[in-house]
């Protein structure tokens, strides 16, 4: 059981079918941490309150792309595209092991909750042979600071030798990678609908992973009923490599290899003609909107209109910190409508839409919309308090507005499952200083080696 809570005298983005908005309203927390009660005004019964003057309370955010272990090499490669910038750093994550996973999970978990985070996935795919067990490392990290975890269980093995792009010492063997992603599954996964902690299958890319392992992968997922994540689409090189190893796009690939359906989300999706959208539309496939890290690596800019007109779950990812420094959730709700705006102009994208992104696409994007995404009686109490009344955000009287096109907004409180998280602006469960300096030991080992 948790504590009731009443948040009241605060602007409400419920982020329901009808992106109900109370100017003043309140959220009510249940003792089985979900909300019991949401609406206009102050709420009659006499419990535990917590006063929400000039702040804004959203449901909680949902990072559905990122590379947790990325923390410990930024600000390297920071002129490459996407394949030069991957050839500079796989060797040097040929080297990562569980201690340095382990404390780069920790920076970037605690920094994604501080940016109004509640929910991440993972995208782990890189498993040197003597360097323990990252996934297990990374999996503490989330259960130590209280955030909802959705962990991948990636691969590779396609070496440069065999005509894909890593090096040997970072690929695995077929039958191993399988073995170990079945493996994961079993230990890991909890299909309950409060679930802290879910796996889903990842291979890594059409460049670095071979057919087969994309379809026994997708077989895999299926027989055991969790959800399929890789990358595609997300540069001109990808699109090349396709057609000159394939002969077809990267959609039309995926859907060879049954990687297309409602159980299936891509990151990135920059380079998607019309036919693709309207595939992606047809089968319920999401799409993880990195607008940040397509910028850094000069990628490009998804047609993220045209996918919600066709209906594609789409959802916001901060991607991994070594392709996206910031790796600031909050601020992607800003570059998403930004970067649909340089797109199609100021239609193309308002507030409420890019919080939709945030919340409730990204939801979609993990299976857990039934759960998670929005501000309705019945859901997980995982909320965010936006702290609005100050300096940077004075003299916008639309609260929605001010987090959206204001700078980062402090959080003065965030719950998952009813539990705080993050309280003034603080981490509950860590510290950010101790983070920041695990963090630091871990990037001076990697490069030292």
């Amino acid at each position: 059981m948790v504590p009731v809570i009443v948040i009241e005298n605060v602007a409400v983005a419920t982020v329901d079918a009808e992106d109900t908005y109370h100017a003043d309203g309140h959220v009510v927390v249940g003792d089985d941490g979900r909300i019991a009660a949401v609406g206009a005004g102050r709420f009659p019964a006499d419990l535990p309150r917590v006063d929400g003057t000039g702040c804004l309370v959203t449901p909680g955010l949902v990072n559905t792309h990122h590379h947790l272990y990325q923390w410990a090499t930024r600000g390297l490669a920071l002129d490459e595209t996407l394949f030069g910038w991957l050839t500079t750093l796989y060797p040097i994550w040929g080297r990562l092991d569980a201690e340095i996973v382990g404390a780069a999970a920790g920076a970037g978990l605690g920094w994604l909750a501080l940016s109004g985070c509640t929910t991440s996935m993972d995208h782990h795919y890189v498993f040197p042979r003597d360097g323990g067990d990252v996934l297990e490392a990374e999996i503490e990290a989330a259960r130590r600071l209280g955030v909802r975890f959705h962990p991948t269980r990636g691969s590779m093995d396609l070496s440069r030798k065999d005509g894909g792009l890593p090096p040997d010492n970072v690929v695995e063997k077929t039958d191993e990678a399988l073995a170990a992603t079945e493996a994961a599954i079993d230990r890991w996964h909890d299909p309950s609908p409060d679930a802290m902690l879910q796996i889903a299958v990842a291979p890594c890319s059409p460049f670095s992973v071979t057919e087969r392992l994309m379809s026994e992968a997708a077989e895999l997922a299926r027989r055991k009923g969790v959800r399929l994540h890789t990358h595609l689409a997300e540069t001109d090189d990808e699109e090349d490599f396709c057609r000159e190893r394939f002969g077809c796009t990267p959609v039309e690939y995926a859907e060879r290899l049954g990687w297309l359906g409602d159980d299936v989300w891509l990151a990135h999706g920059v380079h998607l003609d019309d036919a693709a959208i309207a595939r992606l539309g047809a089968t319920g496939t999401g799409v993880a909107h990195c607008p940040s890290s397509n910028a850094r690596l000069g990628a490009g800019a998804a047609r993220v209109r045209e996918l919600l007109d066709h209906r594609v779950p789409v959802g916001l990812g901060v991607d991994g910190s070594a392709s996206q420094e910031a790796a600031h959730l909050g601020e992607e709700l800003r570059q998403a409508l930004y970067t649909a705006r340089i797109r199609g102009g100021p239609g193309a994208l308002n507030a409420r839409e890019a919080l939709r992104l945030g919340t409730m696409g990204g939801a979609r994007c993990l299976g857990r919309q039934d759960d998670l995404g929005s501000i309705e009686v019945g859901k997980l109490a995982d909320l965010v308090v936006w702290r609005l009344d100050g300096l940077g955000h004075e003299g916008i009287d639309d609260k929605l507005a001010a987090l959206v096109f204001g700078p980062a907004a402090p959080v003065e409180l965030s719950l998952v499952g009813g539990r705080p998280i993050v309280e003034r602006g603080e981490l509950v469960h860590g510290d950010a200083e101790t983070l920041a300096r695990e963090a630091r030991r871990a990037h001076d080992r990697l490069l030292r080696t």
